[in-house]
């Protein structure tokens, strides 16, 4: 699992010459001890805990730590997201730990996000001995391998150490870990801990410091057959599309594909999740796509395809590009090198987006004469400009609504989508070059969304966090609002369209008998009194007057330092229809531009 493993041994051995620190009492079991010890060393210095008994000794090991923060969530579920969105807030190793049994398979949903959005989300979960599994104990299941396919890496951690060789063994083991955690294709690795009886007893620690693995920097280059794959294919091909997927804000890669933009023949389309925001790029996607006639689209398919950033949430440019013709497509990052979303790969650069432009920017590509780039941005500005007199139009309805919030969340917030409808709708409006844009978009499933923007709002308490959700998204996450770290700095907008309005958006559910009541799943919920019992402030709104009439009172901070939510009931009957005249009047109103 390292690269150097003899460099990984000697590391470890000169660390066993350690600093003597000020006692402290920890766990008697002095492989667990050393194991948190060791998860510190390793750059996690929080960690979210849930109640237990088995894992008391992990929850003794780290609260006795002086340099470990933790914090309780009782819903494991919950607890999962929150420890995720603060790893994405603070960008390292972030814990959960568990107590034994199906405690640990409440974190399975973020740990298949974590995975699949390349967070490095560590999980500690506490285990029965192994003679007592599937022996009828309690609170006791086969814990090892039950996220085998969406960790990058297990270990089992014995829970006492006496001899040196031992010691090293346990802290080498730990530090490869965690260098899989952190290096370039990051994500969730899985430490179970099989613990006996007793295991509240505690002892004096030394609190011993050792290192961890220098691991050297990665230099990414182009080799020279890729040099003239590129130079090649760039001077060949006269249509070149770049499609940019969730990814955190990053100016220097923004500065670089301005470059790359200078060419004509590139057209830069982004979503609002890949927190890039020029007036160079195509941001709104799906609206632009449904301003392409039939007779032009010829004419708006790429020959060259680059991939760069995660997941995207358009479903419209994925069959776009599915039915394309693409000589080459191109695929840029760390995670998941041989993922063909779009059935088309034909090369895979392991590297950074930041590494991979810089090298085809070295190349000095010559500018092609093609107008391809400008093709797309020109539609692109034509619909913005029509739509200018069309909102104000609009009446109560979802994407009303989108729009009236959007236009008050303050300046450098960060923006959380929830799934579904919400963030579909949100790709229609122009980004806010100052906000961050975040949405669980890994396995894009409804849960946890609430409990992922709380974290990021505990971990980075200075911005505002405005997570706009759905209904259905929100209900299901309700114990989102049980724990005790919720600020002012979180505010919830809840849109209440009394189901899952998704589903009369998309082709398929909408024809069939069974939409109400399995697909849609009506309901007449509402959130003020679950917001009553968790201490959550709570607004509603049925028009777009009184949202806007809301909005100071809202976003000003509250009186029991808790989040605000405002509960937006919108008309489920209508709010399809005004989504699918908005698509009909762009078609409309482009045809022959």
């Amino acid at each position: 699992m390292v690269r150097n493993r003899k460099q990984g041994e000697n590391t470890v051995k000169s660390a066993l010459k350690s600093l003597a620190l000020n006692p402290m009492i920890t766990t008697e079991k002095s492989g667990v001890a050393l194991f948190i010890q060791q998860c510190y060393e390793n750059g996690m210095k929080n960690i979210v805990c849930s109640p237990g008994s088995r894992n008391a000794p992990i929850i003794i090991a780290i609260d006795e730590h002086p340099e470990m923060k933790a914090i309780v969530i009782h819903d494991e579920r919950s607890a999962g997201f929150f420890a995720m969105g603060m790893a994405q807030q603070l960008g390292e190793p972030v814990g959960v730990v568990c107590t034994s049994g199906s405690a640990m398979l409440n974190y399975y949903p973020a740990v298949a996000e974590a995975y699949y959005q390349s967070i490095p989300l560590i999980i500690i979960s506490a285990d029965r001995p192994k003679e007592l599994v599937n022996q009828g104990d309690g609170q006791t299941i086969v814990q090892l391998e039950v996220y085998k396919n969406h960790i990058l890496a297990e270990e089992e951690i014995k829970e006492y150490v006496s001899t040196n060789q031992e010691k090293e063994q346990l802290i080498l083991l730990v530090n490869q870990t965690f260098d899989i955690a952190k290096r370039g294709w990051k994500g969730p690795v899985h430490f179970n801990l099989p613990i006996s009886e007793p295991l509240y007893r505690t002892v004096l620690n030394n609190n011993d410091r050792f290192s961890t693995l220098e691991r050297k920097k990665d230099v990414f280059q182009l080799n020279q057959i890729e040099k003239e794959l590129i130079r090649a294919t760039w001077k060949s091909n006269s249509k070149k599309l770049i499609l940019c997927g969730q990814m955190d804000k990053n100016g220097a890669v923004l500065a670089k594909l301005n470059e790359l933009a200078v060419d004509s023949s590139v057209a830069i389309l982004v979503e609002n999740t890949a927190n890039l925001k020029s007036n160079k790029f195509v941001h709104c996607i799906d609206r632009t796509l449904m301003g392409i006639s039939e007779s032009e689209v010829e004419e708006f398919l790429p020959d060259i395809l680059i991939t760069i950033g995660g997941a995207v949430v358009s479903k419209k440019i994925k069959e776009f590009l599915r039915n394309s013709d693409i000589k080459e497509h191109w695929r840029v990052g760390h995670a998941f090198p041989n993922m063909d979303t779009y059935k088309a790969l034909t090369h895979s650069f392991e590297c950074s987006p930041f590494e991979f432009l810089t090298e085809i920017l070295k190349l000095e590509l010559q500018p092609h004469t093609s107008t391809f780039g400008n093709l797309w941005k020109q539609k692109d500005f034509i619909i913005q400009d029509k739509l200018v007199d069309y909102f104000p139009e609009i009446g109560h309805s979802d994407l009303k609504t989108i729009e009236t919030i959007l236009d008050y969340i303050p300046e450098n917030s960060n923006l959380h989508m929830g799934n579904s409808s919400v963030v579909r709708y949100c790709q229609l409006f122009d980004p806010i070059g100052s906000f961050n844009y975040f949405s669980n978009r890994g396995t894009s499933g409804i849960d946890g969304s609430t409990s992922t923007s709380a974290g990021v709002a505990f971990a980075g308490p200075s911005k505002c966090n405005v997570i706009i959700t759905g209904d259905i998204s929100f209900f299901y996450d309700s114990n989102a609002l049980w724990n005790d770290y919720l600020g002012n700095n979180l505010k919830i907008v809840l849109i209440n369209n009394s189901g899952g309005g998704i589903f009369k958006i998309i082709e398929g559910p909408s024809n069939t008998s069974q939409l109400s009541k399995y697909f849609e799943a009506k309901h007449n919920y509402k959130a003020r009194d679950l917001c009553k019992g968790f201490g959550v402030e709570y607004f509603e709104a049925s028009t777009n007057e009184q949202i806007e009439n809301s909005m100071e009172e809202f976003y000003a901070d509250s009186i029991n330092g808790r989040p605000k939510l405002i509960e937006i009931f919108t008309p489920s009957d209508i709010n399809d229809k005004v989504l699918k005249q908005f698509f009909n009047f762009i078609k409309l109103e482009l045809k022959g531009n």
